[in-house]
């Protein structure tokens, strides 16, 4: 791949092409809502998603969450949210916000190149996520922009960028260091507003259990206090929502991205240097996946690379781009590598001998069948029915329930069914 300095200065000319393509609002014109609910929409309901990253689907039987349990008895609960491949934060958020596999809109993972493999995509790096071209398919956010109604973000992926063109009327740039309480505050604050300016939709981050569960793991202390922390966020905007009498008009959402497991024993993990010449290959490897991609693809390298760690690897996998199982819905988006390495729950997979001890003590990225991998789903409003159980769903499959708790009608198609929608909302 280029040399660092080459990098930089590709993304510095990226970035000015890019804005070169987006298109330029004449005098007075702002895409999307403006700002301003439209007035034929000053009936439609408002929908708060809350999205708790790294909450398992079995957290809410292990750990007391009020809240939570709150919002379940009046309104929904899944038995757990499957995430789409890979169970990583990115491409499922994002997936939850579209409707669509990761091959169909574009954010594969957490850090992948583009289809010319000239630039680079990586959540850490703002001219990457403050980019739309890099994000397809139509967010929930924009969607409701589109049909005139005012949204706002305090973090989720792909609210950062313009995509369509069309930002979300308020958002953040995402930093952790901005308290949860603050962060909650401002929601509140925004659902005070009068009425022709007040979002309708509203999304709401919070990173806090993921990253307790990463650096202490599964039964700490540190990750049940991180679950309390953020179940009392919750409960006081719950509170705030009852006494602004918005209940007869707004429900509430969470989700979660992703569960976590820890893994068997590090000091086990595959090391792919061991085993492959690293010269020519990109390789993204983070323990619970690895993804080799080739500078020039070359498919009897690609082979030989892939029967050197199944012949050495008994707790895992590689396989090429088109021997990927058919629930990976990976279809033929270049942004996936020519090879996929894929370890059994709880073993890892690593680049060199160094990365071992970086280990986390929690992870996620292995295959969505595994249930330790899945998420969470709960919602409450006025359209939904009381303590209603809805089994397994899918990350693609909130899009299409979003869109019914706002009462759009006008969206794009999506790969995600709408038959949670039907089950659970009441034409009422």
């Amino acid at each position: 791949m280029a040399p660092k300095g080459t990098a930089d200065f590709a993304t510095s000319i990226l970035a000015l092409f890019v804005l070169a393509l987006v298109p330029v609002a004449q005098a007075g014109e702002v895409p999307g809502s403006g700002g301003r609910n439209a007035p034929d929409m000053a009936e439609s309901p408002y929908l708060v998603v809350i999205s708790i990253d790294g909450f398992g689907w079995d957290y809410l039987s292990i750990y007391p969450t009020p809240a939570l349990d709150r919002i379940a008895a009046s309104g929904i609960r899944a038995e757990s949210m499957r995430p789409v491949f890979p169970s990583l934060t990115f491409p499922n958020h994002y997936s939850i916000a579209t409707g669509l596999y990761p091959s169909e809109h574009g954010i594969v993972n957490n850090h992948f190149p583009d289809e010319a493999r000239d630039n680079w995509y990586h959540l850490w790096d703002r001219s990457s996520v403050e980019d739309g071209r890099w994000y397809g398919g139509e967010p929930i956010w924009v969607t409701a922009e589109k049909n005139g109604l005012v949204s706002a973000a305090y973090y989720f992926v792909g609210t950062e960028a313009a995509i369509q063109g069309v930002p979300p009327s308020h958002w953040h740039s995402f930093d952790a260091s901005v308290p949860a309480g603050d962060r909650v505050d401002q929601v509140i604050d925004w659902l005070r507003w009068p009425a022709d300016r007040r979002p309708h939709l509203i999304t709401l981050y919070f990173e806090h259990v993921d990253t307790a569960g990463h650096d202490f793991g599964r039964g700490s202390p540190q990750l049940a206090r991180a679950v309390a922390e953020v179940d009392a966020h919750i409960g006081r905007l719950l509170d705030a929502i009852d006494e602004l009498n918005l209940s007869g008009e707004l429900s509430v959402l969470v989700v979660s991205d992703h569960g976590q497991a820890s893994y068997v024993n590090p000091e086990e993990s595959f090391v792919l240097r061991d085993h492959v010449d690293p010269a020519g290959l990109e390789i993204i490897a983070d323990g619970a996946y690895a993804w080799i991609y080739q500078e020039q693809p070359d498919r009897e390298r690609a082979r030989a690379i892939r029967d050197a760690i199944n012949e050495n690897w008994s707790h895992g996998r590689a396989l090429l781009r088109d021997e990927a199982p058919a629930e990976w819905r990976v279809g033929d988006s270049l942004r996936y590598p020519e090879i996929f390495v894929v370890p059994e729950l709880g073993h890892a997979v690593v680049a060199d001998r160094e990365s071992v001890d970086r280990l986390k003590k929690g992870d996620h990225g292995w295959e969505p069948y595994n249930k330790a991998m899945h998420g969470i789903l709960l919602a409450t409003g006025p359209a939904l029915p009381k303590g209603a159980e809805v089994g397994e769903v899918s990350a693609v499959e909130i899009y299409p329930l979003m869109l019914g708790l706002l009462q759009i009608d006008v969206a794009p198609p999506v790969d995600g069914r709408d038959r949670l929608l039907q089950q659970v909302v009441r034409d009422d």
